[in-house]
């Protein structure tokens, strides 16, 4: 009987042992490494054959057009995903109707240039021009911006995370068809700038004038929103809240107060994205914001969502990819058209990071917990 216990002890030790190592054996680990050297794999390969084509190499020339255009849509991309971290580092909610705040500044500006053509200010002043259109568009973004916040957001606060986060899907849904059915669902053409028509010679390169603006407004704009937040009062504030908002309540900080102005400066930079992307694509509609408000949120995932730096570092590695990625890798396989395909290296960006680093380059890597 006894030596029979003891087998039987064995018998169930065993099966133990081995189910502890089958637990212990890194399976997602090995997964990573396996899915990495296919990546690198699959982008060496069709990064070598398209440099080495025989026929239909694309010039120096070329490459330098595709980087250029790049730097200014991912300068785009930064803009919005800076609103898109601010929200998150004050709510630690996603605001995804803010790709409808960009549209109705880039709507707004539509109309205010449609009037400035017909009164002949638009080329006769160009500079006046734009400074029109910019603040007629941060001034309805913002405003969009700051009754999302009192209207959707605020009635919500103390609610779960995933409620918040419908009526953001909602509000967007609820604003795209709410300007297509007062203005339309057909594209608008945008009205040119004739300043801005031609390029800039820089450094022996002749750049787009449009491409040009977009950029140095974008550093423009996140130099000031750095210098904002780290040397004046509603700045420091807003780190306060960020850090914990009961304590700093508790310090006198008037919460909602730096909640609204988060969402007002959300709302100005995506109203200065709209116009930028208004005069380099020439056209608006009602549904223009969907698109490049995902990818803006793709954009700061990848810098590091609640970051400033690393929403402008995710935003200019996105566009530069999303320009440069579908020629680069799938010309050399003869792809018909690599560039209808730069949407599904976007959001390939987006489940890669996920995988890989959830807390993007500038976070922390691992996945938020709670």
């Amino acid at each position: 009987m006894t030596q029979q216990s003891g087998d039987e002890t064995t018998e169930t030790v065993a099966p133990t042992r081995t189910a502890v190592l089958a637990e212990r054996f890194p399976i997602r680990r090995v997964i990573l490494v396996v899915l990495s050297i296919l990546i690198v794999l699959s982008v060496t390969t069709g990064t070598w054959k398209t440099l080495t084509l025989s026929e239909g190499r694309i010039s120096g020339a070329g490459w330098r057009d595709f980087l250029v255009f790049g730097v200014a849509l991912g300068s785009i991309y930064a803009l919005i995903a800076l609103g898109y971290s601010l929200v998150y580092g004050i709510l630690l909610m996603i605001n995804f109707a803010h790709g409808e705040v960009f549209m109705a500044g880039a709507y707004a500006s539509f109309f205010v240039a449609q009037s400035l053509e017909t009164a002949g200010l638009l080329d006769r002043n160009p500079v006046l021009s734009i400074a029109i259109l910019l603040l007629s568009s941060t001034a309805v973004s913002m405003l969009v911006a700051v009754l999302l916040e009192r209207i959707a957001y605020r009635p919500l606060r103390n609610a779960p995370r995933l409620v918040p986060l419908i009526t953001a899907i909602g509000a967007s849904l609820f604003l795209q068809y709410t300007f297509a059915s007062f203005f339309g669902s057909e594209s608008r053409g945008y009205p040119s700038i004739s300043a801005l028509e031609g390029t800039w010679t820089i450094l022996g390169t002749p750049i787009a004038k449009t491409l040009v603006l977009t950029v140095v407004t974008a550093v423009l704009m996140l130099v000031g929103l750095t210098q904002f937040i780290s040397r004046t009062k509603v700045g420091k504030a807003m780190r306060a809240v960020a850090e914990d908002k009961e304590i700093a309540s508790l310090m006198g900080i008037n919460v909602n107060r730096v909640i609204v102005t988060t969402f007002a400066i959300g709302g100005i930079l995506a109203g200065v994205a709209g116009v930028m992307f208004a005069l380099v694509f020439g056209l608006v509609q009602y549904n223009m914001g969907f698109v490049p408000g995902i990818k803006a949120f793709t954009a700061a995932v990848l810098g590091g969502i609640g970051s400033v730096t690393g929403a402008a570092i995710g935003g200019l590695i996105l566009g530069v990819v999303e320009s440069v990625g579908p020629v680069l890798l799938l010309s050399g396989i003869h792809v018909p058209a690599p560039n209808q395909l730069r949407d599904v290296i976007a959001f390939s960006i987006l489940v890669l990071v996920l995988i890989f680093r959830p807390g993007g380059i500038l976070g922390t890597g691992e996945p938020e917990r709670g």
